[in-house]
C-alpha cells in the first residue's frame, strides 16, 4: 500500500461566522498565542509524514503564502541584532514542507476545493486537513488516518461523536465498530434532518482518500446550501467501496468558531514554554473574580 506522501488544505472559506476579524484577516491566519492556525495544521501534517502539501486559497488569503515564504528583510535584521533564535524560528516555517498553492476562483464547496487539486494529487491517494481545524495532541491526526489507509486500504474519516444538537449542523455517518478506536462507515448524509441520523458519530477535520474521489466529485450535484459538498462524494465511496473511520485522539479546536478560538488560545497558552506559568497565575485571579 502506497504512503501517503501529500495533503490538501482547503484554506478558501470566507469565515463569516467569526467576522468582523475576518473581514480582511483569512481565519486561517487567526493567532494561537504565537502562531497562525494554519502553522499548526501544517506542522501536523509534517510530522505525519506528509512531504508535499497544496494550500486551496481565493482571493485576499495571499498573506497565507507570505507566511510561508522568506521575509528576507526581518531575517536580516534579527541577523544583524543578534535574535538568533527568532531567526530560526521564522526560517523554519519556509523549511516545513513542500507547501504549494492555488486558488479556488469560486467558493463552490469543499468538494470543490479539493477537487482543484487534481493534478497535484495525480494518481496518489493524499489526506485532506480541513483549514479551520486544529487538532493537537501526541499523536498527529492526520498520521492516525494515513496509518488506518495503509492497513486497510480504503477511504479514512477523522470521527468523533457529537451532541445530537450539533449532528445536524454535521453529518452523521453509519457505522460499526472494529476495535481500537476504528469504525467501518457504509453510509453518511451532510445536515441530516432528525429523522435522518444515522448515529452521532461525524467527520471532524480530517480525511484521507483515493485518487477515485475526484472523479466523484465531478459526478456530485450540489447539495447542502447549493455547494459541492466533499460529505457527498464520501458517500457515494463509502457505499462502493467502504471506508473507515478512525476516533482519532488529540484535542480539536474549530477555528471558525469564535468559542472555539478562544478555547485554543487559552489552552496553548497554558501550556506554552515562555508564557504558560504566567498565564496560569493570571487565570487564577481572575477565575476568584468571577
Amino acid at each position: 500500500m502506497k504512503k501517503i506522501r501529500k495533503a490538501v488544505i482547503p484554506a478558501a472559506g470566507l469565515g463569516t461566522r467569526v467576522l468582523p476579524m475576518t473581514k480582511v484577516m483569512p481565519k486561517e491566519m487567526l493567532p494561537i498565542v504565537d502562531k497562525p492556525a494554519i502553522q499548526y495544521i501544517v506542522e501536523e501534517a509534517v510530522r505525519a509524514g506528509i512531504e508535499e502539501i497544496l494550500i486551496i486559497t481565493n482571493r485576499g488569503k495571499g498573506i497565507i503564502e507570505d507566511h510561508f515564504d522568506h521575509a528576507i528583510e526581518l531575517e536580516q535584521r534579527l541577523e544583524a541584532s543578534g535574535k538568533l533564535q527568532m531567526l530560526e524560528e521564522v526560517r523554519r516555517i519556509t523549511d516545513l514542507a513542500d507547501i504549494s498553492f492555488i486558488r479556488q476562483k469560486e467558493t463552490k464547496g469543499l468538494g470543490h476545493a479539493v477537487s482543484c487539486a487534481r493534478s497535484f494529487v495525480g494518481n496518489e491517494p493524499f489526506a485532506v486537513l480541513y483549514g479551520d481545524d486544529v487538532i493537537i495532541g501526541e499523536d498527529p491526526a492526520c498520521g492516525q488516518l494515513c496509518r488506518a489507509y495503509e492497513q486497510f486500504g480504503k477511504g479514512v474519516v477523522g470521527i468523533k461523536e457529537v451532541s445530537p444538537e450539533q449532528i445536524l449542523k454535521y453529518c452523521s455517518l453509519a457505522v460499526e465498530p472494529l476495535g481500537d478506536r476504528l469504525f467501518k462507515v457504509s453510509d453518511m448524509i451532510e445536515k441530516p434532518h432528525p429523522d435522518q441520523i444515522m448515529s452521532l458519530y461525524s467527520i471532524l477535520g480530517r480525511c484521507v482518500l483515493p485518487p477515485e474521489i475526484l472523479d466523484i466529485i465531478d459526478e456530485t450535484p450540489p447539495g447542502a446550501g447549493g455547494e459541492i459538498q466533499l460529505t457527498d462524494a464520501m458517500m457515494t465511496l463509502a457505499k462502493t467501496q467502504g471506508m473507515i473511520g478512525v476516533d482519532y485522539t488529540g484535542t480539536r479546536y474549530d477555528m471558525g468558531n469564535k468559542l472555539g478560538v478562544m478555547q485554543a488560545t487559552c489552552e496553548v497558552a497554558l501550556r506554552h514554554p515562555e508564557i504558560g506559568e504566567d498565564f496560569r497565575e493570571y487565570l487564577k485571579s481572575l477565575a476568584a473574580t468571577l
